[in-house]
């Protein structure tokens, strides 16, 4: 028997995309809408910001992305993009083999979209993990600064930093839910294998707690800098109120003294 071969690959477009699906609006932003075309081939369109393709060549993607329009919230200039080859096989249990392929017994929809919902997870993860890069290198910087003793960041810019690690952690915790498993598996014992097999292989779990515990560091470290500039500048503030008072008795005792003196 011949093999089939076919692919899947997930585009993270924006920070959110709108679903019109009836019967999704009330629902989890991880359950995605699906429009599957006439020759039976899938687009998996989840609320935060992945669109996951399958069987679908790159070109027909782009055309069906244009599609989506002004649904697309916080597009993005360049997209990422992940993908994953398949293969289907009869008579082998399903893995991904050394080659990087999928191997599948078929290609039903409720197999794909767990597939998509493991990419799309993966694909928003990679995005964020290179968002993260560069903060971390700035974080490092603050450390050495306190190390050194002075201070070389502005508020603003501190402020900033912790604005982006919250709206990381609100995209992927509140929105894509990577720890959690797509509804889909939980009565269906042969999904769920494929979800879980597919889940460690892509280390969704893992790549989730590291990035959970780099921006609560980046979290932390912003907030402490923060509070150490705020003291400072309290502190400073304190001694100008200390110079004035002490200017002000200083000539009430010239007044006293002096002034008053010369009256007599």
């Amino acid at each position: 028997m011949s093999e089939v071969h076919s692919s899947i690959r997930a585009w993270f477009v924006g920070t959110r995309i709108e679903i019109r699906s009836r019967q999704k609006r009330d629902t989890l932003d991880s359950v995605p809408e699906v429009v599957i075309d006439e020759k039976g081939r899938l687009m998996a369109s989840f609320r935060f910001g992945v669109v996951v393709f399958a069987g679908y060549t790159e070109v027909e993607e782009n055309g069906r992305l244009g599609t989506l329009g002004e649904r697309i919230t916080g597009r993005f200039e360049t997209p990422e993009i992940e993908a994953l080859d398949l293969r289907l096989v009869s008579g082998e249990n399903e893995r991904v083999d050394g080659d990087g392929i999928l191997l599948l017994n078929n290609f039903e929809t409720e197999r794909l979209l767990v597939i998509a919902s493991v990419l799309a997870k993966s694909v928003v993860l990679a995005h964020y993990e290179q968002c993260l890069a560069p903060i971390l290198d700035r974080v490092e910087v603050l450390g050495e600064n306190l190390q050194t003793g002075h201070s070389g960041a502005e508020r603003t810019q501190l402020l900033q930093e912790i604005g982006q690690s919250l709206l990381i952690q609100t995209r992927t915790v509140g929105r894509v839910e990577i720890a959690e498993k797509p509804d889909l598996v939980w009565d269906n014992p042969d999904l769920d294998r494929l979800y879980e097999r597919l889940a460690g292989e892509y280390e969704l779990r893992e790549r989730d707690l590291a990035l959970t515990r780099k921006l609560d560091l980046v979290s932390k470290t912003s907030e402490l800098y923060l509070d150490l500039i705020h003291n400072r500048q309290s502190l400073r503030v304190e001694w100008y109120i200390v110079i004035l008072i002490l200017f002000e008795i200083a000539l009430s005792l010239y007044a006293m003294f002096f002034a008053g003196g010369g009256s007599h």
